[in-house]
């Protein structure tokens, strides 16, 4: 079996087995609407925003992130479910390796993602001002945020060998993550330290991509946000890559690996 078989083969069984989870898909459609009609008709009463920019436009992009970022980290669930039933391990075990299973699930966990958060874009136009240019901006970076969130999902989910672990440990990074992002509320009006933390956090640069797209003030330089997202994206996945090695054999030919120094035999 060649390699882009197998990524093919992963993507179609993860997207035919997330498609059947209706009510994980409408719930996390859900999310976000609920924070941005109910919450966001709400604060537009009491936030008060630079520029006089209503709540509901400021967090328009937010949501777009939470829902990817929600799609994409919690379909990792389905590696959990493989590896604690004994499929994942035959899966690793093919001479694809680990890196086309990971990619597989990433491409699919990335679909995901881009579903939910293009269903929550498309009534953009009842909350933001768009144009065609804004439209392609905005879908580049759900597709970047989307990818970005199923590599660091399914980095969580590299050595969980349970469900109810992945659970308790997803949701303990995923709040945390969405919260000091400033995709609910400026991060300038954080303390000192919340406000260090929220620029180490990924999610911050992508929460801004997408500002970036819709012409909102944005904390950083465009070139800034695409590098860091695209950046952890393929950190997390390299490191992911080394955590799905279950018979280290990618480590093992590394120590295996004569040192270049090494005298030549007589």
């Amino acid at each position: 079996m060649s390699a882009w078989s197998a990524v093919y083969g992963i993507v179609a069984r993860d997207l035919t087995r997330t498609t059947r989870q209706t009510s994980r898909l409408l719930g996390g459609v859900a999310r976000p609407f609920m924070w941005l009609l109910l919450v966001g008709t709400g604060y537009n009463a009491i936030a008060r925003l630079e520029g006089g920019l209503p709540y509901q436009a400021y967090v328009f992009p937010g949501v777009v992130a939470m829902a990817a970022l929600f799609g994409g980290m919690l379909t990792a669930v389905s590696t959990v479910y493989d590896r604690e039933f004994g499929m994942l391990r035959l899966m690793l075990a093919s001479p694809a390796g680990p890196g086309a299973v990971l990619l597989g699930r990433v491409l699919a966990a990335s679909l995901v993602g881009i579903l939910q958060g293009g269903v929550v874009l498309a009534v953009a136009p009842l909350v933001v001002s768009v144009t065609g240019e804004r439209w392609l901006l905005a879908l580049g970076a759900l597709a970047a945020v989307a990818a970005m969130s199923a590599t660091l999902g399914l980095l969580v989910a590299a050595r969980l060998r349970s469900v109810e672990n992945f659970a308790g440990i997803i949701n303990v990074i995923l709040f945390p993550l969405l919260f000091l992002s400033g995709a609910l509320y400026p991060t300038a009006g954080m303390p000192p330290a919340l406000r260090a933390v929220a620029r180490l956090n990924p999610v911050t640069y992508a929460v801004d991509l997408l500002r970036h797209a819709f012409g909102q003030a944005e904390e950083f330089a465009l070139a800034t946000d695409v590098v860091v997202v695209l950046g952890v994206m393929l950190v997390g996945f390299a490191a992911g890559t080394l955590l799905f090695d279950p018979e280290q054999r990618f480590t093992a030919r590394v120590a295996r690996r004569p040192p270049d120094s090494a005298p030549a035999s007589p």
